[in-house]
């Protein structure tokens, strides 16, 4: 048996004595009333009304002052035991005494092992006081130690049955209390994790959009300023792409702030229409070849979406990095999904040393829908990035293992 410690064990004590508070106040004065009226008069009745005197001041100033550093829970059990004994000597109603105040072992000693010996101390006290008083008898054994005896035993078997109680008890309040903890630790790191996913998709979608605008328009600026004297038509068509690039990129920032996704990114079945004006503005931006081959897919709006971030992406690094003449795109329907695939004719680069958040975003954008991207590429011999996305239908479920095939043929 454990010690009872804790809030939950402190509150069942505090509890449980306040509801037998007024039970011993009321046996307290029965008793102290029947010394007065039955006991034989003398010196003994004054004795025995002493002793029950100091028991019942102890147990006030328990009660009253349950921090006072003189009579603490021990000490007022030491009195109860001395006066138990000098009462069992005198022959003054000790029994009920005993009775009365068999609980407070077990209140006040708090634990199994204290309570159990403060109530064979009592016990010993009370069997000796009777014995010097009647000698070692027949009465003195059938009356006095087996009824003593048989009150001491009744006592343990229902304290620690209510220790027990109280263990189950106050394990119970513990495991919710960790339960509870549990959980608030739980919800703070959800809400942790939710925050820090919020920052890296509005991360994500700042550089697929802000960011590919932004830089866009660096470049268009550089070339319309470099041809006002050569090429003033082409310079003039370059501040159109200009503003039109500058309001799109005004539009995306509103709906980044108010943390909306694009509506009309692209329409139910406009995929294909909406990469073409994509390719279109890159080819009259960049003077590179474009070679398309687009089949509308019907998909859903998530999806549609990472395609277009897909082939955004994957041209503004045709454009910063490759040194490409020309690219290519096929956007496919395929029996797991739908394929996207990017090609240049660029430089190339080693993609184990790439570092950038394009490539991750892309990854982390198509992860999100189970979809995955693959990317080729080495040092002169140009880039092919492959975009795949699974589509909810039971031809895509089926074949999903030919993702891994198809992704790196």
């Amino acid at each position: 048996m454990t010690a009872l410690a804790g809030p939950s064990a402190d509150s069942f004590w505090a509890a449980s004595l306040r509801r037998w508070n007024a039970v011993c106040w009321i046996l307290f004065a029965v008793m102290a009333l029947g010394l007065v009226v039955k006991d034989q008069p003398g010196g003994s009745r004054y004795l025995a009304i002493a002793l029950l005197g100091c028991v019942m001041l102890c147990y006030a100033l328990l009660d009253r002052f349950p921090g006072n550093p003189v009579v603490r829970p021990h000490v007022y059990l030491y009195v109860l035991v001395l006066a138990l004994g000098g009462l069992a000597y005198l022959r003054s109603s000790y029994a009920a005494l005993f009775m009365v105040t068999l609980p407070h072992y077990w209140m006040f000693g708090r634990t199994p092992r204290v309570s159990m010996g403060f109530l064979g101390l009592a016990t010993a006290a009370t069997v000796a006081g009777s014995w010097l008083r009647q000698g070692w008898s027949l009465e003195f054994v059938s009356e006095t130690l087996v009824s003593t005896l048989v009150v001491v035993a009744v006592g343990v078997l229902i304290g620690l049955w209510a220790h027990s109680v109280v263990d189950q008890s106050a394990e119970r309040a513990r495991l919710i209390v960790e339960l509870e903890r549990t959980q608030e630790e739980l919800s703070e790191a959800h809400q942790r994790q939710g925050a820090a996913d919020e920052r890296e998709r509005m991360a994500r979608d700042i550089h697929d959009t802000l960011a590919q605008g932004f830089a866009s328009i660096v470049v268009l600026a550089e070339a319309a300023r470099a041809g006002l004297a050569s090429d003033p038509a082409r310079s003039t068509r370059q501040l159109c792409s200009i503003e039109s690039t500058a309001r799109e990129n005004l539009a995306e920032a509103r709906e980044l702030v108010s943390s909306a996704h694009r509506q009309d990114v692209a329409a139910a079945g406009s995929v294909a229409q909406t990469l073409r004006r994509i390719l279109d503005r890159f080819a009259e931006d960049s003077g590179l070849t474009v070679a398309a081959e687009l089949t509308d897919v019907v998909c859903d709006q998530q999806t549609r979406i990472a395609l277009l971030r897909c082939t955004q992406e994957s041209l503004a690094n045709v454009r910063k990095h490759a040194r490409a003449s020309t690219v290519g795109v096929i956007l496919a329907h395929r029996p797991y999904g739908v394929e996207l695939e990017v090609t240049d004719d660029g430089t190339g680069f080693v993609p184990e040393e790439s570092t950038g958040f394009g490539l991750y975003g892309m990854r982390k954008r198509l992860a999100e829908l189970g979809g995955r991207l693959t990317v080729t590429s080495s040092v002169g011999d140009g880039t092919r990035v492959l975009a795949v996305i699974p589509l909810e239908t039971p031809a895509g479920r089926g074949e999903e293992r030919d993702i891994e095939s198809e992704g790196t043929g």
